[in-house]
């Protein structure tokens, strides 16, 4: 039952949330459902949503979304000359062709990337970070991780590695 997980120091030390509101009354018509991957989904579930729009402001003053960070941190990420095509970056961020072009044109449109010639395929074009968008993308990746890193100091040093950890072998395992 969900309420002999916890030990009594454990919940004490603990605050309740909308998770445990559910799980309660699972528990009041449910008792024998064993509701802690809910406790755990459901938690992981909220908090992606909360330091997803948490870290969607800290980069709206770069005039970015998430979206758009995405595309130019993948592009940063890719290394010297931070040049990939439509259809990696597609891959990459599991998007669509038609929902990469229309980052691309954005970002484009703002002079953070630009289509270069492929110098492998005269035919294609390749998406390149321009020196504003790496500064940009630079600078926005800091924000974002002063806001992940915010959140984490709620908890100690280990804990924090614990996390990272279990969480790994968590989504290794979907």
């Amino acid at each position: 039952m969900w309420h002999t997980r916890l030990m009594p120091q454990d919940r004490a030390a603990s605050r309740a949330d909308g998770v445990d509101a559910i799980v309660a009354q699972w528990a009041a018509q449910r008792p024998e459902l064993d509701t802690l991957p809910m406790e755990v989904f459901g938690r992981i579930y909220r908090i992606g949503r909360l330091m997803g729009d948490r870290v969607e402001r800290a980069y709206a003053p770069f005039g970015i979304g998430r979206g758009e960070f995405d595309v130019l941190a993948t592009l940063r990420r890719a290394g010297d000359p931070h040049t990939l095509s439509p259809s990696q970056l597609s891959a990459t961020l599991m998007l669509t062709t038609g929902g990469m072009t229309g980052r691309l044109d954005k970002l484009e449109r703002a002079g953070l990337v630009r289509r270069v010639p492929d110098p492998a395929d005269r035919r294609a074009l390749r998406a390149q970070l321009t020196a504003k968008g790496r500064q940009l993308v630079d600078e926005a990746v800091e924000a974002g991780l002063a806001e992940q890193t915010a959140a984490l100091d709620q908890l100690p040093a280990q804990q924090r590695t614990q996390l990272a950890g279990l969480l790994r072998t968590l989504l290794a395992a979907c």
